[in-house]
């Protein structure tokens, strides 16, 4: 038996919204600058330990903030692959990336302004974060990540 969902369910498009598609771009970038930044931190320390200078961390924090580092950018990959298919947890998860990243970029940014060098750029990012953090965690995407592929699309299934 195959129903399909009532008028009143399904949207007048099943497009992704564009404020939800600027924060899956911000993710991905996140997730590629996360990815050299991980592999930043290595080669930095054995460059260090080659020349005899102090290491930026003991070896084997800095393997551990590397894997961190690109773990978090495989989890944010993910949700940017899997946006489309409007799971919740995928909003969840790019709330709690986004939020993380927010505060890492806003400390980024006082620690350069505590140096006396602010840096503008950073400044800018962490200005983007927080718009992608705002945008992921209202209500356009709460109602995009709510509705199910089959309703937001019209199509029938069967169960």
């Amino acid at each position: 038996m195959q129903t399909t969902p009532s008028p009143s369910a399904t949207p007048m498009t099943a497009r992704m919204p564009g404020a939800l598609i600027f924060v899956l771009v911000v993710v991905a970038a996140h997730a590629l600058g996360t990815v050299f930044g991980g592999w930043a931190i290595l080669e930095e320390n054995e460059s260090k330990q080659e020349h005899g200078q102090d290491l930026l961390l003991p070896m084997g924090m800095a393997w551990f903030v590397a894997l961190f580092c690109w773990g978090l950018a495989a989890l944010q990959v993910v949700c940017v692959v899997l946006a489309r298919q409007r799971r919740a947890w995928v909003r969840v998860v790019l709330i709690v990336c986004l939020g993380f990243v927010a505060l890492s970029t806003g400390a980024g940014f006082l620690g350069s302004l505590a140096a006396g060098a602010p840096n503008l750029a950073v400044f800018v990012v962490a200005g983007i974060d927080v718009a992608a953090l705002w945008t992921v965690s209202g209500g356009t995407a709460r109602h995009y990540f709510s509705l199910r592929r089959h309703q937001a699309t019209g199509s029938s299934w069967t169960p």
